[in-house]
């Protein structure tokens, strides 16, 4: 059965654009680049693993259509959000004489969206730029919005700058190439929509997530879901003012850990996103937000997933819980020298708040350390 392709616009005024999401879109990268942006000068950022997998294949599509690109291939990981491949990048992009006419294309997961938007953002004052997204993560969220940025010994994305993508492509097949680990971790993302502000989304998950893996129809489904309520987010709140903050749900809790594992493989983002919704859902219950039934439903899929939910599910030491503490204290959310965290009144009922007691999050964090599953 043929499956249907599905376009989510980002109404964002003169910087405005499409999502399209479904099967083949590499192939058809040409055509969608092409009618778009015409034969521009084009530049391909990705990494060494997408590129041994797929770039041949979108270097073929643009050629099609008279649109030649050369590529960098970046290590995977993320470390390579950082100054020093940032540097790289910017200083190969000008050799290659992209312009303020011209296109920069990133092509990976959210390591790459992250580092050549920030590329693109800061080249020459702004260009143009396109995500092409490979990794599940990605398609769901980090390609869509127009963050961009690098990580610094002192926290995660602290260095950025918001600009908005041209086009975003979200090839559902390529994720038929993900690891096992690389696509739950994806999915960390997939299930904080549901939690944020979608019950019944959640719902749909807890009854079709096991199955995303092996079924594409249901895998375009979730990413076409989770891109409208993040397209819809940003619509109201491009800069991050008030609603979009909704977004970072798990993430103060997050990032701290992923700045203690050293940004390493001991951790990736969506796991840390999936330990943090866990830990978010806890501190609601403790301070008599939601039931304590709502963490235990959270803690509940994520783990039948197959991602850690508990500070204890990490292999290797961590900081103390003052040292997680401190890193949450460097996070982009705090207002005023005061933590913001998102919490919930139950499952698709968060908000944002400052008004957090510190040793709660204490008793959390201890909670959460307690031995691996």
């Amino acid at each position: 059965m043929k499956m249907t392709q599905h376009s989510v616009h980002v109404d964002l005024g003169a910087r405005a654009y499409d999502v399209l999401i479904g099967p083949g879109l590499i192939a058809q990268a040409g055509a969608h680049i092409h009618r778009l942006f015409g034969r521009r000068r084009a530049a391909i950022v990705t990494d060494a693993t997408v590129a041994g997998l797929h770039l041949a294949r979108l270097q073929a599509a643009l050629r099609a259509h008279g649109i030649e690109a050369e590529a960098l291939a970046l290590p995977a990981g993320e470390a390579t959000k950082s100054w020093d491949q940032l540097g790289r990048s910017v200083e190969w992009l000008l050799a290659q004489r992209i312009g303020r006419q011209d296109l920069v294309i990133a092509f990976g997961g959210g390591v790459i969206g992250d580092l050549a938007g920030f590329a693109a953002a800061i080249l020459r004052r702004g260009v143009r730029f396109v995500q092409i997204p490979t990794s599940l993560l990605a398609q769901v969220d980090s390609s869509v919005g127009g963050k961009t940025g690098i990580n610094s010994p002192q926290g995660k994305n602290l260095i950025g700058a918001f600009h908005q993508p041209s086009l975003v492509l979200a090839d559902i097949d390529v994720l038929d190439t993900l690891t096992p680990r690389d696509f739950r971790a994806g999915y960390g993302e997939v299930a904080k929509y549901g939690l944020l502000g979608d019950e019944g989304f959640f719902g749909w998950l807890e009854a079709n997530g096991p199955a995303l893996a092996r079924d594409p129809a249901l895998r375009a489904e979730a990413v076409r879901h989770s891109v409208a309520m993040k397209a819809d987010i940003v619509q109201r709140d491009e800069t991050e003012q008030g609603d979009r903050a909704l977004l970072n749900l798990g993430h103060t809790f997050g990032h701290a850990l992923e700045s203690a594992t050293g940004y390493s493989d001991r951790l990736l983002h969506g796991e840390g996103v999936a330990i943090g919704c866990c830990l978010a859902f806890e501190l609601s219950a403790r301070m008599g937000l939601c039931s304590q039934e709502s963490p235990s439903r959270v803690a509940a899929h994520l783990a039948a997933m197959g991602l850690p939910t508990r500070i204890g599910d990490i292999a290797g030491d961590l900081p103390d819980d003052e040292a997680l503490i401190a890193l949450m204290g460097q996070d982009k959310k705090v207002l005023d020298d005061r933590l913001r965290f998102v919490l919930a009144r139950g499952i698709g009922q968060s908000f944002v708040t400052d008004q957090v007691d510190i040793d709660a999050v204490r008793q959390v964090l201890a909670q959460s350390r307690g031995g691996r599953r």
